[in-house]
């Protein structure tokens, strides 16, 4: 079954919206960097789903012509 990242990645390169998928790979990275820096939690598993979220996007990007940024 696809996550929702994997949909909503999906949607976006159809709609070869690079930007979007820019923009929310940029999203994921922030809350990966916040997720960091908390202290006294565990977020081990929360940020191990934000890089594989961020995999996905940029898998995505790959699949649309021209260079990636970032």
């Amino acid at each position: 079954m696809s996550s929702a990242i994997e949909l909503i990645v999906d949607g976006y390169a159809r709609l070869k919206d690079r930007r979007s998928l820019e923009d929310l790979r940029m999203h994921r990275r922030r809350l990966a960097v916040d997720l960091m820096a908390w202290e006294g939690f565990d977020c081990r598993l929360s940020i191990a789903q934000v890089e594989q979220d961020i995999a996905a996007i940029e898998a995505g990007l790959e699949t649309l012509s021209g260079p990636v940024s970032g």
